[in-house]
């Protein structure tokens, strides 16, 4: 019995994933066992076994969150019904009698019983059979409706006695009744039928029978003609909706607006101006395509705006759901047509079957008025196009998860695409929803809950709603719920987040959805085409229209030229999807060309941004297609500054999915582009993942290349005794590799560490050391940076003479070399070696040759050191207006980046009086 209460219900939504929770509450109602998933499963299990007929049959899949039942068409006997029920409303209203007898006849011939007698319907599903039984309701009195046109009144009259008996209240069988008992002679019974039809309304509903049936009773009484059979019109007859024809009444269909509508006065604003410039072309349809993601709000939007704005459209308003992504089904522009044009007066029997001849009634009777068509939540532009006006006074609003180029490109739509509403409109739902009081008593779980729904309407709303319904819920604890990345779909499953972006997914073609999926493996936040690709393992031409194709459903977005990033939402969305669709094979196949893409884009980039540092061995390259590595320092620079927040998180990721040696090495790449800027915070984040990964794997030059990155974070933190330790661990692991580039790098910075320690003579001896290491090692980079280092040490103990000297030597070596940024470090040592030597006007001209060489190698923080020992030099050279200059751009560095240092030049700046 459960087998078949599951199949029932994924045979009503095929082809779409079916939630485990509604699966689960259609089986078990509100008693779900424990055991309740596993019983799902195993349910699954054998309804594979028993439809592959002992093998495990395949058209049953597990997607995100549940199942899905793939069915082709015409392979469920209800897809055939409705097809074959169409084409007999066709032939009604195309007055071929004949074949829709014979249509109508075959799609009744497929009913079998009622729909799952013999299963137990929970609500939900009971609603879903309910909804059949009224398509096969309209089926029948179709099916009267051809039987009186063709002379058949006693077979109406036989088949509505039966059905009535059973459905009492529906007054369109009634009327076939009456009119079958009156043309075979029965004038009482038709009458008598009439008041039984009044009586049963009356007792059911408390209401009177409908007009149409009132008359058709007056009809009968005084045997009006028109009543006797005839044939039906001649086809060239009078065409329907000309002056012959009805009256068109003015048709008011907008749905009602969402009560308390918040924010969006930017696009209110925009519809208002195309409406108005519109006004100034009264022969101009104005058209206007609202975009966006599922869940945005567009048409709460466009139902706001149309009813603010239905007093400037005389004629009236329409609206149709075309359920571009619904699983009710889209809706056919033939059938919207026809809906319509009834709306308009046009009564069904004299709507075209030929959809052009459907088209042009449609744009006839629309020509000459000023009316607001609004077509809600399209598939594509296809499905709108033959439901645009083509003359008039005419404004459409569309409303559209998919981009609607076609209609911006062809029939001049204007383009409005949706976001997230901001905070403040965040809040203001909320509060519109729960009051403010209730706000303002938790402000921060208020603000935990906006930033976890991701200002996205649809879900502030579910968690709106459930705070609503648990009044003694604290907020903190629902915005506890919405905490976990893994867990925040589940915390929304009460408004059903997930289906709402399964219908996304769905419409995505086969290519462009496993892309979505893979990119559910990207930690983000955003990402390019070429990073896209790496996750496909495909080329970068081939990856670029399947992110087209997910940025015009607005389940991407491209939010600066050729970066794309995912709504939170749907990234856990993917997230789910890829775990359930790709193979963990798959997936780790995936990650790791991901890796690999990011590892060598990082490594040549990283060469550029310091040449002069020494290289590690990257893990070899994936034989992936082309790549295309920078080339230069500023293509370098450009790289990594749109890439860092990425690389810090791909590190993480990498260190959590088992891929440790592309985690250090990232890492390592990375600490290029953060040391010059002072981040030491993120520096200090990456290389403590990456010396975990580095030990996991037992890598030795990972872990001493992580452990003296690591200390000079925490140097430059001011934790010195971790710093040391971190540099004693470096220096061992180098001296066991044989490795004396590595131990002369490591003392190199073990000096400084001494000297911010005010351990000058231990610092030195670090310094000369690390010399000889250099030397022996040939590294004349190493070398002069290092005679550097010694120069500024022996400067800070008052030896000028030899710290010019050392200095001295190493500038001349990095000129030889280019070293630009070695060089700046060295002419802002001698700028402060003069300094103190009283030769003010050469240690200036050091310090600013020093500033523009950091400038250009964009190393921030150095830049700033050097600024505030230049503001005190011209200080002491009595020019305040400059060294006021000096000061406050070190202050907008250090602000920049975030580095205390900033409070050490505002002291300076206040102490003189230089701060205005």
């Amino acid at each position: 019995m459960k087998q078949r209460l599951l199949l029932a219900t994924l045979l009503l939504r095929p082809n779409e994933v079916v939630g485990t929770n509604e699966l689960a509450a259609m089986l078990w109602g509100d008693e779900q066992p424990a055991s309740a998933a596993a019983n799902l499963r195993t349910y699954i299990r054998g309804l594979r076994q028993s439809l592959g007929g002992g093998t495990p049959w395949e058209g049953i899949i597990s997607a995100a969150g549940g199942y899905l039942l793939r069915v082709g068409p015409g392979e469920r006997d209800l897809d055939l019904f409705d097809a074959a029920a169409a084409r007999g409303r066709d032939a009604l209203a195309a007055c071929a009698a004949d074949r829709a007898e014979a249509e109508l006849s075959v799609a009744l011939s497929l009913w079998r019983g009622d729909s799952l007698a013999d299963l137990p319907l929970r609500p939900a599903l009971a609603r879903r059979v309910a909804q059949l039984e009224e398509r096969r309701l309209l089926a029948e009195e179709d099916y009267a409706e051809a039987l009186l046109a063709l002379g058949a009144p006693a077979d109406v009259v036989r088949r509505l006695r039966a059905l009535l008996d059973r459905h009492p209240l529906r007054q369109r069988a009634w009327g076939q009744l009456m009119v079958g008992l009156y043309r075979i002679g029965d004038v009482a019974g038709a009458l008598d039928a009439f008041r039984q039809a009044r009586q049963v309304l009356a007792e059911e509903t408390g209401l009177d029978p409908a007009p149409e049936l009132t008359r058709l009773y007056d009809d009968i009484l005084h045997h009006r003609p028109g009543l006797a059979a005839h044939s039906p019109p001649a086809p060239d007859g009078p065409a329907p909706g000309t002056a012959s024809g009805p009256l068109v009444q003015r048709p008011e269909q907008l749905p009602r607006a969402v009560p308390e509508f918040v924010g969006r006065r930017v696009e209110l604003a925009s519809l208002d101006a195309l409406l108005d410039g519109g006004a100034q072309e009264p022969t101009t349809v104005v058209i206007s395509a609202v975009s966006g993601m599922a869940g945005v709000g567009k048409t709460a939007l466009a139902l706001h705006w149309a009813h603010r704005a239905a007093d400037r459209f005389p004629d009236g308003q329409l609206y149709v759901n075309l359920r571009g992504y619904d699983e009710a089904g889209v809706v056919s522009p033939a059938d919207a047509l026809s809906g319509f044009l009834e709306t308009l007066g046009v009564s069904h029997a004299r709507i075209p079957s030929d959809m052009e001849a459907r088209t042009g009634l449609y744009r006839s009777l629309l020509a000459a008025r000023r009316m607001l068509v609004v077509l809600d939540n399209a598939r594509d532009s296809a499905q709108v196009r033959t439901l645009l006006p083509g003359a008039g006074g005419c404004m459409v609003v569309v409303t559209s998860r998919d981009r609607l180029d076609g209609l911006v490109a062809a029939e001049c739509a204007a383009p409005l695409t949706l976001g997230v509403l901001t905070a403040e409109e965040s809040m203001s739902l909320l509060a519109s929803r729960l009051g403010t009081s209730r706000l303002a008593s938790e402000p921060a779980a208020v603000a935990d809950i906006v930033e976890a729904a991701g200002r996205l309407p649809l879900a502030l709303s579910i968690v709106a709603a459930r705070v609503a319904t648990h009044p003694t819920f604290s907020l903190g604890a629902i915005a506890a719920e919405l905490h976990s990345a893994e867990a925040r779909l589940d915390a929304l499953a009460d408004g059903d987040v997930r289906r709402v972006f399964s219908w996304s997914y769905l419409a995505l073609g086969q290519d462009a959805a496993r892309l979505f999926t893979l990119l559910g493996l990207h930690p983000g936040p955003d990402l390019t085409a070429a990073a896209a690709a790496a996750l496909a393992g495909v080329s970068t031409a081939a990856v670029t229209p399947r992110l087209r194709e997910l940025t015009r459903l607005h389940l991407l977005a491209e939010h600066t030229p050729g970066r794309y990033a995912f709504h939170d939402l749907l990234r856990v969305y993917a997230a789910e999807c890829v775990e359930s669709s790709e193979r963990a094979d798959e997936r780790a196949a995936a990650r790791g060309r991901l890796y690999d893409h990011y590892l060598h884009a990082a490594y040549p980039a990283a060469l550029l941004l310091q040449p002069q540092w020494p290289p590690i061995e990257p893990v070899p390259p994936l034989p992936l297609p082309a790549r295309r590595p920078v080339t230069d320092h500023d293509g370098a620079l450009a790289w990594f500054t749109a890439e860092h927040r990425v690389l810090i998180r791909v590190v993480r990721q990498a260190a959590e999915n088992g891929f440790e040696a592309y985690a250090w090495q990232i890492a390592w790449a990375l600490n290029t582009f953060l040391a010059p800027r002072g981040l030491w915070r993120d520096q200090l984040a990456t290389q403590r993942v990456a010396l975990a990964a580095a030990e996991k794997i037992d890598d030795l030059a990972g872990q001493a290349a992580a452990n003296r990155l690591l200390s000079r974070a925490l140097t430059r933190l001011g934790d010195h005794d971790a710093a040391e330790h971190r540099l004693e661990r470096a220096l061992e692991l180098h001296e066991r590799l044989g490795d004396p580039t590595g131990q002369a790098q490591t003392l190199h910075n073990y000096c400084e560490l001494c000297y911010l320690d005010g351990r000058l003579d231990e610092a030195l001896a670090h310094g000369r050391e690390a010399l000889r290491l250099y030397r022996l090692a040939g590294n004349r980079s190493g070398e002069a940076r290092t005679l550097n280092a010694i120069g500024w040490l022996l400067a800070t103990t008052g030896d000028y003479v030899q710290a010019i000297e050392s200095c001295t030597e190493a500038l001349a070596q990095q000129r030889r070399s280019d070293d630009r940024n070695g060089q700046a470090a060295t002419l802002d040592s001698l700028g402060f070696a003069y300094d103190r030597l009283g030769e003010r006007e050469r240690a200036a001209n050091c310090y600013e040759q020093a500033i523009q060489l950091f400038r250009d190698s964009a190393d921030q923080y150095h830049e700033a050191e050097t600024l505030i020992r230049l503001g005190d030099t011209r200080e002491g050279m009595g020019d305040r207006t400059a060294a006021s200059a000096a000061w406050r751009q070190a202050v907008r560095i250090y602000e920049d980046v975030g580095d205390p240092g900033a409070e050490e030049a505002r002291r300076r700046l206040e102490r003189y009086g230089l701060e205005g």
